[in-house]
């Protein structure tokens, strides 16, 4: 009877610790599953706190060539006069393609298109900063620190190099940025097929982003596999210049003399020129992270010191690249590649680290300074956006009406003049007050003489193009004062039969439209 006794209350005991062991294991499924909706509704969150402090603006700046190589692709009727001025340079990439199909298979219009792929890239750059946050730091409050400064950041200049951590529009290199994230994630996980796809599917859309993000998943590799520990025991770093020899006869090329006026414009592109500020932010980055790789190795951080290291070996290698390929004046012809942008997925790397830290140290898990944090870093950038687009709304979404004079001109032109109409204004005229960089074929779906701005860019990566560029500002130039007469020259010369002008406008033009700033007017 005590052996039957014993037994039933084993049993019992038994039974009592399997629905205690369920009871923990539900409860521990019910956690993490609470956790992972957490997560997704924080990333979110983050997301569209990013994009309402970046702001949005189609047409500004790059994306008058991009924007207008998209709708070409979509109605192959627009831009009969110029549109080499923007299709040449996009023969690199699959961007307006992929769109173009998009839009086609989708019937979503370009604009709401446009839209959505940058707050899918947005998405995904803070998804895979997320993914490599969790890769370096244990700590959750450091891991959405780090996510959360890069998304307050993104409208940071990168030193020297014209570029914005991710740009006010669509962008093809904030499409390949996402990807060279998710690759150097899953890199930080060992999984390099995977990562390999994420990288080529990046130079498809920005070769030069694409290349880049190989040399800084390389440098991870190595990192990884321990074979950059050493970097973390200097007590000074140091590096060999690296000079890189490719088969391509173009470059040594003699350049004319129209694209070497081109290329004087860009003055962004001479690295011996920068201003030591421009150095500064250049090599101060290499700096902090050889010396967040030796603290963490102190610590017994390996992977946190060995991705410190790894980023510290691109940014020496890149730099070495770069002094090479544009110190001799033989290689004038690489300049145009820009090799400095290899800061851009240094500085990401730097607001990634710098944000985990102050999570872990600072922030930790006190909502108030979290909210300051926040506050400060968002309202601080929405702020100096506001400075930049002084007469444009923050967001110019499709659909909205604008309050920009610029742009209201821009869209009037594209539903009230024939699709074959070539247009003349002032070359300088995305540099006019209140302008804001808007371009003038993305908006206006219509055909343009080439400009003294934003065109120059163009003709320094196509130099075919830099004849016609110069020929056409020359013609324009002291449009601000041209008469009548000025105007039908241009008529005679290029095929020109609209323009925009100030209002009022010279007497003899047909003008059809104003709004007290600018007037549309058809030469007759």
């Amino acid at each position: 009877m005590r052996l039957i006794s014993g037994s039933r209350a084993g049993i019992c005991l038994h039974r009592q610790s399997l629905w205690m062991t369920g009871d923990v294991f539900r409860l521990r499924f019910d956690g993490f599953r609470a956790r992972r909706w957490f997560d997704l509704l924080a990333l979110i969150s983050l997301c569209v706190l990013s994009f309402l402090t970046l702001g949005y603006h189609p047409g500004f700046e790059d994306d008058g060539v991009y924007l207008a190589a998209v709708e070409r692709r979509v109605n192959p009727a627009l831009f009969p006069h110029d549109f080499r001025f923007f299709t040449v340079q996009l023969q690199a990439t699959i961007f307006d393609s992929f769109l173009g199909l998009w839009v086609r298979w989708t019937g979503m219009p370009v604009a709401w298109s446009e839209l959505l792929w940058q707050s899918l890239a947005i998405v995904g750059i803070l998804g895979a900063g997320l993914a490599i946050a969790r890769a370096l730091f244990a700590d959750r409050s450091a891991q959405w620190a780090g996510v959360a400064l890069l998304g307050a950041m993104f409208a940071l200049p990168v030193s020297g190099t014209a570029l914005y951590v991710v740009d006010q529009h669509l962008h093809p290199r904030t499409l390949a940025t996402a990807l060279i994230l998710g690759a150097v994630a899953l890199v930080l996980r060992g999984r390099w097929r995977v990562a390999a796809g994420c990288l080529a599917l990046a130079f498809l859309f920005h070769p030069i982003m694409g290349a880049l993000g190989v040399s800084f998943c390389f440098f991870q590799g190595l990192a990884g596999r321990g074979k950059l520990d050493w970097l973390n025991e200097l007590r000074w770093p140091g590096a060999r210049p690296a000079l890189i020899l490719m088969p391509l006869g173009w470059m040594f090329e003699p350049p004319t003399a129209a694209w070497r006026e081109a290329l004087s414009s860009r003055t962004y592109y001479f690295l011996f020129a920068w201003h030591w500020y421009e150095w500064l932010g250049a090599l101060a980055p290499m700096a902090l992270f050889w010396l967040l790789g030796r603290w963490a190795w102190r610590r017994g951080e390996v992977v946190l010191a060995r991705f410190a290291a790894g980023v510290f070996a691109y940014a020496v290698f890149q730099q070495a690249v770069a002094v090479a390929m544009t110190g001799p004046p033989g290689l004038i012809r690489l300049i145009p590649l820009q090799p400095m942008r290899y800061l851009h997925l240094v500085y990401i790397a730097m607001l990634l680290a710098g944000g985990a830290l102050l999570g872990r140290f600072a922030l930790k898990r006190r909502v108030w300074r979290w909210v300051v944090y926040l506050a400060v870093l968002n309202g601080g950038m929405y702020a100096s956006q506001r400075a930049i687009f002084t007469g444009t709304a923050h967001l110019e979404l499709p659909g909205l009406r604008s309050g920009n004079p610029w742009v209201q001109a821009f869209l009037w032109i594209r539903g009230n003049t024939p699709e074959d109409a070539y247009f003349a204004l002032d070359p300088r005229y995305l540099e006019a007050a209140g302008e804001d960089f808007h371009g003038f074929r993305a908006l206006s779906e219509r055909s343009a003489l080439a400009d003294g701005v934003k065109d120059t860019a163009v003709c320094t990566q196509v130099p075919e193009l830099a004849e016609v560029w110069l020929r056409q500002t020359r013609a324009q130039a002291g449009f601000e004062h041209f008469g009548f007469e000025d105007f039908e020259r241009l008529k005679r010369e290029f095929g020109v039969d609209w323009v925009v002008v100030r209002y009022p406008s010279s007497p003899g033009l047909d003008c059809r439209w104003h709004n007290g700033l600018l007037t549309v007017c058809r030469i007759p």
